[in-house]
């Protein structure tokens, strides 16, 4: 049987709420590419041949006017739409709450248009080529029902100087692999430690700590798996407008039943947008990857 050439779905569904803008299409490369440019043209070097997008429906007209003239003929593409009522099965959804419920619920979303081993990857964020050639050969090669795997990042190399930000925490056995996750909100820097203020422990993080910058590696067995999960989130927390049901809530279970995630590693340094302030040196960091002959100057020219 012949490997099937892996997916690369893209979360672009969020509302920018902290950036005020959406921060998803705004170009940052010489050539006015968005930080999903990078990602796709990488992805594409890498051997991924779909791209799916996880969107909102309301964007959906400005998205594909930007994207389907540069993609069309590179890689096939295909949307689908993270909504409020999305695999919510008629449950009565609060009024009051605003935006959709978080990263894994994106991913069911997807459910339809994947049925090969597929990556997850944050819309406003730089990886680098060699996070999409590692991610593309474990899919081909070691991807399976109980295997899965993630990018892993240092902490200290994700804060943003703007404000606090979310991150995955990662406890990494000594085979590589991840022994839990949990999503952590509200980390930033405080007289030279890292400290996070959500209430759970411990309160100061490791500067090295592996952190997770929702760069996964599933099986399309996450489906089935995920949409049970929120079955039982909603029944949970439903009247909770602000929860939100993250991949870690999903990957971490899926390691006490005994599946595994492998840990990858890569030196490409990630950064991306949190705040609009983190924006220049966005900017600063494609044009010197340009300089360096990584990028051409006009992405898809």
């Amino acid at each position: 049987m012949e490997p099937t050439s892996p997916t690369l779905v893209i979360l672009a569904a969020g509302i920018a709420s902290r950036y005020g803008s959406v921060k998803q299409i705004e170009g940052f490369g010489p050539g006015g590419e968005t930080l999903m440019d990078y990602s796709i043209y990488d992805g594409i070097r890498a051997g991924f041949k779909k791209i799916v997008f996880v969107i909102r429906k309301q964007f959906a007209k400005e998205f594909k006017e930007i994207f389907e003239p540069r993609l069309k003929d590179r890689v096939d593409i295909e949307y689908v739409y993270q909504e409020m009522d999305s695999f919510t099965e008629g449950m009565p959804v609060p009024e009051e709450r605003k935006k959709p419920w978080g990263t894994a619920h994106a991913v069911l979303c997807a459910m339809e248009a994947v049925k090969e081993p597929f990556a997850v990857i944050n819309a406003d964020d730089f990886y680098g080529y060699d996070a999409f050639k590692k991610a593309g050969n474990f899919l081909e090669s070691e991807c399976t029902p109980d295997r899965y795997a993630i990018l892993g990042y240092e902490l200290m190399q994700t804060l943003s100087e703007y404000g606090t930000v979310n991150r995955g925490v990662c406890e990494v056995n000594a085979e590589g692999n991840l022994s839990s996750i949990v999503e952590r909100i509200n980390i930033g820097i405080k007289d030279g430690k890292v400290v996070c203020d959500d209430g759970k422990e411990p309160k100061e993080l490791p500067l090295k700590a592996s952190v997770s910058m929702n760069f996964w590696c599933f099986h399309p067995s996450i489906f089935e798996y995920t949409q049970k999960m929120f079955r039982q989130f909603l029944q949970d927390h439903i009247q909770d407008i602000k929860t939100e049901f993250f991949i870690p809530i999903v990957a971490d279970q899926f390691i006490k039943d005994g599946g595994t995630i492998k840990v990858i590693t890569t030196d490409v340094p990630w950064f991306g947008v949190t705040y609009k302030e983190d924006a220049p040196e966005v900017r600063k960091r494609l044009k010197e990857l340009v300089k360096q002959g990584n990028y051409s100057e006009n992405l898809w020219s």
